[in-house]
Parts: C-alpha cells; structure tokens; sequence
C-alpha cells in the first residue's frame, strides 16, 4: 500500500508538472536563440539546461559566454542571479520532515525554481519526494529540450511567435496562485500587496535600477515576514497540516 501511495503521488506531480513543462519549453525555446548566440552546440544547451534550469541565471550565464568573461566573473554574476532560490529553499526546509534522508533533500534542492517552488509549497503538511520527482521528470526535459530546439530552429521563427509562446509562462503562475487565493483571504491580501508593490518597486528611484532578482528577495523578505509576524500560523493548522502529510 505505501508503494502504491508513493506511485499515486508521483503520477500527481507529473500531473501537476505537465503545465510547468510546456511553459517551460515556450521560455527555453527562446532562451535557446541566447545560446545559439553565444556560439553553443544544441547538445551543449541541452546540457546547460539540465544542470541549470534556470531562465534568468542561464541568460546571464550564456551572454558573459559570448562576452568571453572568466569563469569567475560567470560563477559570480550566476550566483547573484540566482539568490532568490536560496530563499526558497530556506521556506521549503520548514515543509520538510525530519526522517527525511540527506541524498532526498540534496535531489530536491538541485531544481527548486519559480514555478516547481510554487507547486510544492501549496501543498499541506510535509513535502513529499516522490511528489517532487514527478514534476521535476516533466520539467526538467521540457526546459532542456526546449533550449536545443531553440537553438537549433529560433532564429527560423519570427520574433513575435517566440514573445507569444513565452506569455504562456505568466498564465501558469496565476494557474499556481489563484486556487489557494481564493480559498485564503489572507494568502488573497498578500498576493495583492506583492502584485502592487512589485509594480511600485518597478518605478521607484533607486529601487528601480535593482536587478529583477534582488527586487524579487527584497519584496520576498518585507512581504512574507510581514504576514508570518500579523498572521501566524496556529498550532492546530500546524497539526492539521502535518495530518494531511
């Protein structure tokens, strides 16, 4: 029965992974034109996308490739880019039960992105390996393979076709946040307040000429300390959460 439980489980996260795949594979597609630019193989975009599904990073990573910068100075500017997944994980870690072996943590860790990371945190009580496995089986090929397709036919396709593919990846992440903003006013109130101070943040001075990702870890931090501080959560909706694991 625990096998069977395990195997329903990681079917939903397939489940759950199939829209994040095919918007995956729309931003990759275009990514990949990135890539062809900075001179990279199909095979070597597919494998840069494996190892780093990641839209911004591997943007930066493939234009410092074509400026010829150091693998220092890529290193760096990846790292930078990349910071908002270290506050995810951090998040995650508090849905993660204690029994859970290190190889499990370390495998989820290694694709924790936007999308993945707004899948998972919506589900109740402790994260579920096979659940993640699942959406990263879908994930991960759809990024992949749509950077070496990308690379091998996106200068073929007119520039619009590829923008319009691209505006699929916005309608996944209202398909993520709207379900549990409807069910929670309170998770409804902070949604909003994000969507308004992201676009306030957007023209303000000074915050302005921030990266996309260090606005994203400034509202990250301010937002959600400010809901965990006004509205905590109970010792019994911790207790229900843990029941539902």
């Amino acid at each position: 029965m625990k096998t069977l439980t395990k195997n329903n489980t990681f079917c939903q996260g397939i489940k759950h992974g199939i829209p994040i795949g095919i918007g995956y594979f729309a931003v990759a597609f275009s990514l990949g034109i990135a890539a062809r630019n900075a001179g990279l193989t199909p095979f070597q975009g597919f494998i840069s996308s494996v190892l780093a599904n990641a839209s911004a990073g591997e943007y930066a990573f493939f234009t410092l490739i074509a400026a010829h910068a150091s693998y220092f100075e890529v290193a760096l500017i990846t790292l930078i880019t990349n910071a908002r997944y270290l506050l995810m994980s951090c998040a995650l870690s508090q849905r993660i039960s204690p029994s859970m072996p290190f190889w499990h943590r370390l495998t989820i860790g290694f694709d924790i992105t936007d999308e993945l990371f707004g899948i998972y945190i919506a589900r109740p009580g402790y994260l579920s390996p096979a659940y993640c496995y699942g959406a990263m089986a879908v994930a991960i090929p759809c990024w992949a393979t749509g950077t070496a397709l990308g690379i091998i036919m996106g200068n073929l396709l007119p520039l619009r076709l590829v923008s319009a593919l691209s505006v699929a990846l916005y309608g996944m992440f209202l398909a993520i946040i709207i379900p549990p903003s409807r069910k929670d006013k309170v998770i409804l109130g902070l949604v909003t307040v994000s969507f308004l101070c992201s676009y306030i943040f957007y023209y303000l001075p000074v915050i302005r000429d921030f990266s996309d990702g260090n606005r994203t870890i400034i509202l990250t931090i301010a937002i959600s300390a400010a809901g965990a501080l006004l509205y905590p959560i109970s010792q019994e909706e911790k207790n229900e959460e843990e029941n539902n694991a």
